[in-house]
């Protein structure tokens, strides 16, 4: 049908030989040769999209989040470790039932999961719910210009969690917790050898848990078994399976009243228990290959394939303004109602599917031209992309609505008999394929130059069902993604650099009228200094940036769930992240960043009857955020323990696209943690969360949609090693 659907369907086949005929080969040879695999060197998997450059050498700005970290502070969320890394906010969370954030005031499509990567793989396309943090071995935030090898991706940067791999030597831990609000969660995690060349890990979580939310209860199990295969002393295959099953009520927060999001109580729930929880399901394949060759050369190979669903019932707060109580100056007096005292609602009924298959293929190794070495790295990437959306949709208007609650006092069991008609009923598909490379030069002991460009071929097609006949929106698109970085190293511990990038992201989805949306194209620039000191003990990065981004989308306001073109926007600021052992027993990591994104392009949009004037504020986006955690470890009785604190500072925002004068309060957390060693197996966690109980709000669709934060929440734990 069309040049990528030919080339996809090759691609992906020719991947699948490529990932098997080197084990063959080498398990070949070694037959051959009689290799005992009790010699078996194994050696760590490299990261795709990387090469032999390290994340500290490269032209741009790069946090790293460990494991290690996240269980010492408590975190079991990708989210909420994701509120750790400076630059990062949160967006739109889908009645909290997805991931989503904003990298330097960029956050993408707000009615989509944020895309992130999971070992090179995209983990954010789909609906994948609350990613666990159980599987977590680093998350890697490699902030500003990386288009040109990653593809498809926002210019503030890009998010790759990395998982635990299986381990040849016995190790496996335990862990029980309970806190408020009848929270209860068990994670395990097991690494052993099933024989002297194959090893296996088996880890996740299972979480039923209330909430501060009135009636909102969670069940939620995480499952992560892995096969690592070493093959030959070059050659590694690595199988990872992901098995997510959540059951959650649909949540839109609270509401807003006279733009004042703090009047009513952050507990109160504004939908209806009778809706049952949306089911989540997800399962995700990876296999991922590395053969490293005589040269020195490596070939990293990888398929993905992830199937999602997301289906339920849900009563959400009406954002039409004309069909709304609240906006009501008067009301009929037969119905003995004021202003202000009552919310109507809308019911949804929700059918949603994805799958994504993937599949990459890198070379990558270094040379010599002369006294000029080279960190080489070429590739091709593709995936095919499906997303069947099937939405329901009951409301009616006011003064005949009877399906409304009190604002302070809500009375459930009106879920009853209500007929759901077709609302959205769309079919998408995506294919696309990738070709890469990028080498970094060393031109001497001082300066190292990058030069990356990427090209990517685009093809999507959206099929209005809800349409009688259907009808059908097609797009193709093709785009050069060119990267250019500069590095100066100054001396052992100090380097500065500047780097250049141009981005291409296709738009998913379709308006309120069916048409799709142009892609997305930006420029990235940055420059920056990295900073070492105290042997290497306090290590500081200063980066200032500048991204235009056009054909950006936004979530429409007035079609709830619906996506709109906001035009072109810029973000501009100033990040400092800084790591640092203080002493041998105190560590500290420390955040800021100053983002300045709003619009370029004057908008008016007749749907929503409002006028957008270049340099509005983009939503959610706060101007100053900081994050800082401290911790001491110190001996008690003998015994090993460790206290610490994180501070979060999060500035006011705008919390409505189409209403300025709505802005979400600024908030800062204070959150403690601690730990005893009981004995060398046994090991007791607490934390305690938003421990002055500062009532805030994380995120905003409307001023009607509002979610508010955590009040003061702990958990104590008990952790056994074996």
């Amino acid at each position: 049908m069309k040049n990528s659907t030919h080339f996809i369907k090759s691609f992906l086949p020719a991947t699948i030989c490529l990932l098997a005929a080197p084990a063959l080969y080498a398990q070949s040879i070694s037959e051959e040769q009689g290799l005992s695999v009790e010699e078996v060197v194994v050696f760590s998997q490299k990261q795709p999209y990387r090469g032999d450059v390290p994340l500290e050498s490269l032209p741009q700005q790069v946090q790293v989040i460990s494991g290690d970290m996240l269980d010492q502070l408590g975190e079991v969320s990708f989210q909420g470790a994701l509120d750790m890394a400076g630059g990062l906010a949160r967006q739109n969370s889908f009645g909290g039932l997805w991931d989503s954030f904003a990298i330097r005031g960029f956050a993408g499509d707000e009615n989509l999961p944020s895309g992130y990567l999971i070992n090179g793989f995209s983990g954010g396309r789909g609906y994948s719910g609350n990613r666990d943090a159980s599987n977590i071995e680093t998350i890697e935030v490699l902030k500003g210009p990386g288009s040109a090898l990653y593809g498809r991706g926002e210019p503030g940067g890009t998010i790759n969690v990395v998982t635990k791999k299986p381990q040849f030597e016995k190790e496996g831990s335990i862990n029980v917790s309970i806190g408020n609000y009848s929270t209860r969660r068990v994670e395990a995690d097991y690494t052993n050898k099933l024989s002297d060349s194959v090893a296996f890990r088996i880890n996740g979580a299972y979480k039923d848990a209330g909430s501060f939310r009135d009636t909102i209860e969670t069940k939620k199990l995480d499952l992560t078994p892995s096969l690592l295969f070493v093959l030959s002393d070059k050659t590694s295959l690595n199988y990872e399976l992901e098995i997510l099953d959540q059951e959650t009520p649909f949540d839109r927060g609270i509401v807003a009243i006279d733009l004042d999001p703090k009047v009513v109580d952050v507990e109160t729930f504004y939908g209806e228990p009778q809706d049952g929880p949306i089911k989540i399901k997800a399962t995700g394949h990876q296999f991922l290959l590395q053969h490293d060759l005589d040269s020195g050369w490596s070939v990293l190979g990888g398929l993905g394939y992830r199937k999602s669903s997301f289906e339920g019932l849900s009563s959400e707060t009406e954002l039409s303004g004309s069909r709304q109580i609240l906006t009501r100056e008067s009301i009929q007096e037969t119905n003995d109602v004021g202003p202000n005292e009552y919310v109507n609602r809308q019911r949804r009924g929700r059918d949603y599917d994805a799958t994504d298959l993937s599949g990459r293929i890198e070379l990558t190794g270094t040379f010599d031209t002369g006294s000029t070495k080279h960190h080489f790295l070429a590739g091709m990437d593709a995936y095919d992309y499906e997303l069947d959306v099937v939405q329901l949709r009951w409301r009616d208007d006011w003064p005949t609505s009877t399906y409304f609650v009190d604002l302070n006092n809500p009375v459930y069991g009106q879920a009853q008999d209500q007929v759901l008609g077709p609302n959205t009923d769309r079919l998408e598909t995506q294919e696309a394929f990738g070709l890469y490379m990028q080498d970094q030069i060393d031109v001497s002991d001082q300066w190292k130059v990058l030069l990356g460009l990427r090209y990517d071929d685009f093809n999507q097609e959206v099929t209005n069902r809800k349409n009688d006949p259907a009808t059908v929106s097609m797009s193709e698109e093709t785009a050069l993604s060119p990267r250019f970085g500069v590095t100066y190293e100054a001396s052992d511990n100090v380097s500065v650099y500047a780097s250049y990038a141009e981005g291409f992201r296709p738009n998913s989805g379709a308006d309120a009228s069916g048409n799709t949306f142009d892609p997305e194209e930006s420029q990235s620039y940055e420059v920056g200094m990295k900073i070492s000191s105290m042997e290497g003990r306090l290590n500081t990065t200063v980066a200032l940036f500048k991204m235009e981004k056009s054909n950006i989308l936004t979530a429409d306001p007035v079609n709830a769930g619906e996506t709109a073109a906001l035009g072109e926007a810029e973000s501009e600021g100033l990040e400092i992240d800084i790591t640092a052992e203080l002493s041998d027993s105190v560590d500290l990591m420390f955040s800021y960043a100053y983002v300045n994104a709003g619009t370029t392009t004057d908008l008016y949009n007749f749907d929503w009857g409002v006028n957008l004037p270049a340099g509005s504020e983009l939503i959610n986006v706060p101007e100053n955020s900081a994050n800082l955690m401290l911790n001491k470890r110190f001996n008690l009785d003998g015994a090993e323990a460790v206290l610490g604190f994180t501070l979060n500072y999060v500035d006011d925002r705008l919390g409505e696209t189409i209403d300025p004068t709505y802005r979400l309060p600024k908030y800062t957390l204070l959150n403690v943690f601690g730990s005893y060693q009981l004995n060398n197996q046994a090991r007791l966690t607490m934390n305690i969360d938003n421990i002055t109980d500062e009532k805030h709000y994380v995120s905003s669709y409307h001023k009607w949609w509002t979610t508010p934060g955590l009040p003061t929440s702990y958990t104590l734990g008990v952790t056994y090693n074996f």
